[in-house]
């Protein structure tokens, strides 16, 4: 019969692992990267002068398809941030939304966004860093 799971606590209140510290670290780099790509989509929505892809009409001058996913990543991605910076495991799930979400309008949906292939290997690569970091702080045990 196998033991029951034991639950790994640090050896003293407040003290945490290297690599736990490190995806924390790396949680709170992404919140800010998500809070300017937030604040991004808000300026194209309200339509601030010289951001982005925003036509000479405003807002309403873009497709339908580009107003959608504008709008959705404006929320979306200051949700992420909100959760990201209190390091919940709701803020990653929303950010892991949002990014494979970029990255999927980016590569299926050139036309939204112009298909950059930089912003794919960008999204896949924070996505790698974000899972190599939580493995290695789920293996990390205190000493």
């Amino acid at each position: 019969m196998s033991e029951p799971m034991r639950v790994l606590e640090p050896a003293e209140p407040g003290q945490v692992g290297r690599w736990t510290a490190r995806l924390v670290v790396f949680l709170r780099i992404m919140a800010t990267v998500s809070l300017i790509k937030g604040l991004y989509h808000w300026s194209q929505v309200v339509g601030v002068v010289g951001i982005g892809q925003v036509s000479a009409a405003g807002f309403e001058g873009n497709s339908l398809s580009w107003q959608a996913a504008t709008v959705y990543f404006a929320v979306i991605d200051l949700i992420a941030t909100v959760g990201l910076w209190l390091a919940a495991a709701w803020g990653g799930v929303v950010w892991l939304t949002a990014a494979i979400s970029m990255a999927a309008i980016e590569l299926f949906f050139p036309h939204i966004y112009g298909g950059q292939s930089w912003v794919i290997y960008a999204e896949i690569a924070t996505i790698v860093a974000y899972f190599a970091l939580t493995i290695m702080a789920g293996r990390e045990q205190p000493e």
